[in-house]
Formats: C-alpha cells, structure tokens, sequence
C-alpha cells in the first residue's frame, strides 16, 4: 500500500494511467470559477485523499489537476495521500482526517482546515471549490 504519492506518479501507474488519460484532456473546466480561483487558491493547501483502485478518485482526480493547471497553482502546497479500500495510509497519516469516501479535497489555511469536498462535487469540482473557498 502507498500512502504520500506524486502527481507524476499517478499519471504512470497502471490503475489510473487510462483513465488519466481520458479525464484530463476532455475536461474543461468552467472558464469564470478558474478565473476566481486565482486568487481564491491563494495561501490554500489542499490534501488529496485517493484510492487508485476508486473509480470516483480516477475521475475526479485528473480534473482536479486541470483545475489547477489552468489555475497555475504550484504542487507544492499540494499534498496526496493514496489509501487502501479501507481508507486508511499505512503510515497513519488519514488517521485524524475522518476520511468516509474518496476521493476526498480538504482545503486549508495556515494549517486549519476550512472546509472539504468528498467523492462527488454538488455542481462542478471548480464551482464546489469557489463555493468552498468564498464561504
């Protein structure tokens, strides 16, 4: 089992490498709610909660890297965690986060959470995060 994993590492790996593939390039994100995440993702850590094996988190992780390319958002304050189908890192590092279903998007401030999307966006992963981000 893997727990902190890299963007380039998911793009490879055998289990999200086709949908990867498909996802990211036929995605377009909503052109206004990129725009307010320029600033909005400003000072904004994000800890992405995934199962490779989830077909929820291969879909709704690729779109989230568009999002943030066409953002402009550096990776660095972007974390991934990939768990097991128990939800769990073998390294503990899902044990405080009260993960339920993946993939999960907790979106923080100077360390303290201000809010998460999980599994499935209510409208677009883009407008959830202006939506989350504004309140």
């Amino acid at each position: 089992m893997q727990n902190s994993c890299t963007r380039e590492e998911l793009i490879t790996d055998p289990e999200m490498i086709e949908k990867y593939e498909s996802e990211y390039p036929a995605y377009l994100p909503d052109h206004t709610a990129v725009e307010s995440l320029v600033s909005l993702l400003k000072d904004i850590q994000v800890t992405v909660v995934l199962g490779k094996w989830c077909g929820d988190s291969r879909r709704e992780v690729p779109r989230f890297f568009k999002i943030l390319d066409s953002v402009g958002t550096q990776t660095e304050n972007i974390q991934l965690i990939c768990v097991d189908h128990t939800k769990s890192a073998e390294d503990g590092s899902t044990a405080n986060l009260q993960i339920e279903q993946v993939p999960t998007f907790i979106f923080s401030r100077n360390k303290t959470e201000i809010g998460r999307i999980t599994e499935l966006p209510d409208i677009s992963l883009e407008k959830d995060m202006v939506n989350l981000l504004t309140n």
